[in-house]
């Protein structure tokens, strides 16, 4: 236990929980995002099964993540999954009543948790093993306290698209926007953007756009749809 009494240990584990606060702003809109439909009793589970999945997640991920960030087009089908996520979780909207959720709503909602903490966390991981240094210690009990950070954000989130629904779309907005970044950051494209430097902006401003309006054309569709019915 040494290591406790070390001021590199301790610092190290304050940089890993601030690069968390920092980075895990993004991650709480998608955990909101997926969990806001579902009954107040299946948000919590959601909210806390998501992140704690995702959390463990993020430190398996960290061991590979240089090298998963080395391969081609791994980032640009990481991008467009995560548009599609996007897309999903606006378009779906609030029409289903909360009650008649069903469990399987609950899986699908800790799946898509994961699915897009797994694609946005690749970059960040990057900067959580530089703060921890080779130390698994350390790794893994940063990111554990970061767990009540996520949670508490992500159902203050939840709290706060129930009253102003335009959040909702600044949330999906948010996703379009980091699907584009991940997408522009691919390393087949790194001499592309390298000569254009602009091309990383408007790649994340185009996913936000493709993502909130992909999502509100199939909101009205399937409002026409219901209305015709």
């Amino acid at each position: 236990m040494e290591f406790l009494q070390s001021t590199d240990f301790w610092i190290g584990l304050i940089k890993i929980v601030w690069i968390n606060i920092i980075l895990s702003g993004d991650n709480a809109v998608v955990i909101a995002l997926a969990a806001r439909s579902l009954p107040p009793e299946q948000q919590r589970k959601a909210v806390f099964w998501g992140s704690g999945a995702a959390v463990v997640l993020r430190v398996l991920l960290t061991v590979v993540a240089a090298k998963l960030l080395a391969l081609s087009f791994l980032q640009i089908v990481g991008g467009c999954l995560l548009l599609w996520i996007g897309f999903q979780l606006l378009s779906d909207g609030d029409d289903e009543e909360g009650e008649s959720k069903t469990y399987g709503s609950l899986m699908a909602a800790v799946r898509t948790i994961l699915i897009a903490d797994l694609v946005m966390s690749l970059d960040n991981v990057i900067a959580v093993a530089a703060a921890a240094q080779g130390s698994t210690t350390l790794l893994v009990l940063g990111l554990a306290i970061s767990i009540p950070l996520v949670i508490f954000g992500s159902t203050l989130m939840i709290k706060l698209m129930e009253r102003f629904p335009l959040i909702v779309v600044l949330g999906a907005a948010l996703i379009g926007w980091v699907a584009g970044e991940t997408i522009a950051g691919d390393t087949a494209l790194q001499g592309l953007v390298a000569a254009h430097p602009s091309l990383h902006y408007v790649a994340a401003a185009l996913g936000a756009i493709l993502v909130v309006g992909g999502g509100k054309l199939w909101q009205r569709r399937n409002a026409r749809a219901e209305a015709s019915a």
